[in-house]
């Protein structure tokens, strides 16, 4: 039981990071944030790539925190649910 909580956790951790540093699928974005940097990038600048991950950083941070205020109340839900199901 311990051991699928630990599986549980590292496996969304890795998710998450995953979802962090792999920023060529999630890089997005709005127009203007995405004109201005791509013209840059054209004139030679180098504000491009950064400016698209700290959009992504700043949008995946509340995120963060939120789980790692709540996340012994997630987990308890969590099980809560699982028990359901199985029983």
């Amino acid at each position: 039981m311990r051991l699928r909580n630990r599986y549980l956790i590292f496996s969304t951790a890795l998710l998450l990071l995953f979802l962090l540093l792999n920023t060529g699928v999630s890089a997005q974005g709005c127009s203007q944030c995405k004109m201005i940097p791509m013209s840059d990038q054209q004139g030679g600048g180098s504000a491009a790539g950064g400016i698209n991950k700290a959009i992504l950083y700043m949008m995946a941070l509340p995120y963060i925190i939120l789980f790692l205020l709540f996340r012994k109340q997630l987990i308890g839900l969590y099980k809560q649910f699982r028990a359901k199901r199985q029983g």
